[in-house]
């Protein structure tokens, strides 16, 4: 009975993860840490401690990195604060109109919240491109990843 509630359990970790990997609420490579930490403890030596390690690695480098990236890029193109805040913004109401909205939202909200801070369109376009680049590498980064987690918890289980 325990085994079968673990495998249940890792499994929807590992389905949670994925979703968190595009959903900004839920933190997705943690979670499907954790689901691949249920699946290790299973015991059946699927999962090795080398693997282990590594995914650990990998969860802190991906989700440091998702923190980083947005405002390292976003300052880069020469936005402000208001537009990291704008491209979140955008992120969550475009949860609303997916999935275009979850591509668009966070460009639109970068592009207004710079715009309001700077008043200057062109500056504006330039920092919501590179939110929005930022949107993608760290979106696309956080769903290799808990992908690759979810693919090594299926193969532990089955």
């Amino acid at each position: 009975m325990l085994f079968y509630l673990l495998v249940s359990l890792a499994l929807v970790l590992a389905l949670i993860g994925v979703i968190g990997a595009i959903v900004p609420a839920l933190p997705g490579p943690p979670v499907s840490f954790a689901s691949l930490l249920v699946a290790y403890f299973l015991g059946n030596g699927a999962i090795s401690d080398e693997t282990l390690a590594i995914m650990f690695i990998l969860t802190v480098a991906v989700t440091a990195f998702d923190y980083i990236a947005p405002v390292w890029l976003t300052k880069l193109g020469g936005g402000s604060k208001y537009a990291v805040w704008g491209s979140t913004a955008g992120l969550i109401i475009g949860l609303f109109f997916m999935p275009v909205g979850l591509l668009v939202g966070p460009l639109v909200g970068a592009f207004v919240g710079e715009v309001l801070h700077s008043q200057r369109v062109g500056q504006a376009f330039r920092v919501a491109f590179w939110s929005f680049v930022a949107f993608l590498l760290t979106t696309g980064l956080k769903l290799v990843l808990s992908v690759v987690m979810m693919a090594q918890v299926v193969f532990a289980i089955f």
